[in-house]
């Protein structure tokens, strides 16, 4: 029948924003912890790996917008994990790079994804094969 394509129990997008929804609510009492939300802590996981870049190849990492990160930058800005400055090469360029505090704060993090594995409980093999499926679906939509 035509109204089983509007079941919600037929719909692909529907365990995705349930499952990501959830599993980012096991992050919370750890990244309270450490004063962090999860898109926080994401973009302070980026900042761990590459020290500096700017907010455009961030944004990129992330699949987040200027409009969202900017206010999310201020926030780490004022906890001191990170410092923004224009690019001396174009001053278009708003560079983000990571401070002493914040590198300090990948020692407090370092258990997190561990702490989340024990939650989300599948074989390794199912966790890459639904990796690979996930980035899949994101490298088709974003474009």
């Amino acid at each position: 029948m035509k109204d089983d394509l509007l079941k919600l129990e037929n719909q692909l997008c529907f365990p995705l924003y349930a499952c990501a929804k959830e599993v980012v609510k096991q992050y919370k009492p750890y990244l309270d912890e450490i004063e962090l939300t999860y898109t926080q802590y994401i973009t302070m996981m980026v900042l761990w790996e590459k020290k500096s870049l700017n907010v455009k190849a961030l944004g990129k990492y992330l699949y987040l917008d200027s409009g969202t990160l900017t206010p999310l930058l201020k926030k780490l800005e004022k906890q001191g994990f990170i410092k923004r400055e224009r690019s001396t090469q174009d001053e278009r360029n708003l560079i983000v790079t990571i401070t002493k505090e914040g590198e300090a704060l990948k020692n407090k993090a370092i258990e997190i994804p561990a702490k989340i594995g024990s939650c989300i409980n599948i074989p390794a093999e199912d966790a890459k094969v639904l990796y690979r499926i996930l980035y899949q679906i994101l490298n088709q939509i974003v474009q």
